[in-house]
């Protein structure tokens, strides 16, 4: 029995899509990574980036928007707690 085209363009659009969601899932957990060492330097373009990062792949459907929310908001806090100041 052989497999449809249109089971066969399904797989590669999903294979596709998977790989961009990992890539995009990666570099936002690097990001998280980044953030933690440039809270103790006081690096604000790094948070700033790694904020923007979080967002647009909450955008993008790859994580839940609350699940975004809830990161960037631990990162604010900490730099809050840390730097004693807001973005």
């Amino acid at each position: 029995m052989s497999i449809s085209r249109s089971v066969k363009k399904r797989l590669r659009q999903s294979n596709k899509r998977r790989l961009r969601n990992k890539q995009r899932q990666s570099a936002m957990n690097t990001a998280i990574k980044k953030v933690k060492n440039a809270i103790t330097l006081n690096e604000q373009d790094t948070i700033r980036n790694a904020i923007r990062i979080i967002a647009k792949t909450a955008s993008k459907g790859i994580i839940h928007k609350k699940n975004a929310s809830n990161k960037i908001s631990k990162i604010m806090l900490k730099n809050l707690k840390i730097n004693k100041n807001v973005l």
